[in-house]
């Protein structure tokens, strides 16, 4: 996904009651196509964000009217382009990988947990529950209560960087941010934690 977000003293100007009703509408431009415009009450700028499968969208805050993100939308019509046949090239990836790959789930699971497992065993760690699902946004994830969550997807991967990322989330029940303590105690456990990371988000294409 690629966004850009709107600066207060630019474009918007903040309104009153006169943006309460509208909560999304779609434009259509040259050159781009459609242009999902919706309200979001957690937004706090206007956010344009172009998602594989899904095209672009402008997130407006309570108090910013339709009619100035769409002019908003309009001055960055160029950005939007180019970043659209980016995406496109990312969904035609996912399409071949996706015929070419196929993924047997309960292998796939079973080998995901058996990882989990074993390196939590090896270095200690204690979780609490694991979930392996198939997510669009992340590979992985540790909530307050250490259940850890593995995208199913991770099995297409190579196993280092399946094993970096289980060892990314079973480090995060004990650190629960990207502190430098987190990096320091990934490094321990696999050397050059940080360029494996960078590894990583070049298999973005399998989240899509």
């Amino acid at each position: 996904m690629f966004s850009r977000r709107l600066k207060k003293p630019d474009i918007a100007e903040r309104l009153g009651d006169d943006v309460v009703g509208e909560q999304a509408k779609t434009i259509e431009l040259k050159s781009v196509g459609t242009v999902l415009i919706e309200r979001s009450r957690r937004a706090k700028h206007l956010s344009l964000s172009v998602r594989p499968f899904k095209g672009a969208r402008v997130a407006v805050p309570v108090g910013i009217s339709f009619a100035n993100a769409e002019m908003f939308v309009r001055s960055k019509t160029d950005w939007i382009k180019k970043h659209l046949n980016k995406m496109a090239i990312l969904e035609q990836e996912a399409r071949v990988l996706s015929e070419n790959k196929p993924i047997h789930r309960a292998s796939a699971k079973k080998h995901l947990i058996d990882r989990l497992n074993y390196l939590s065993q090896a270095h200690g760690f204690e979780y609490n529950r694991v979930f392996i699902k198939s997510q669009k946004t992340r590979w992985g994830s540790c909530s307050g209560n250490n259940n850890i969550n593995l995208n199913i997807n991770l099995i297409r991967l190579p196993e280092e960087l399946i094993d970096y990322t289980i060892l990314h989330e079973l480090v995060h029940t004990r650190v629960k941010n990207h502190s430098q303590r987190f990096w320091d105690q990934m490094d321990k456990l696999i050397g050059d934690s940080k360029k494996l990371d960078r590894r990583l988000s070049a298999y973005r294409v399998y989240l899509i």
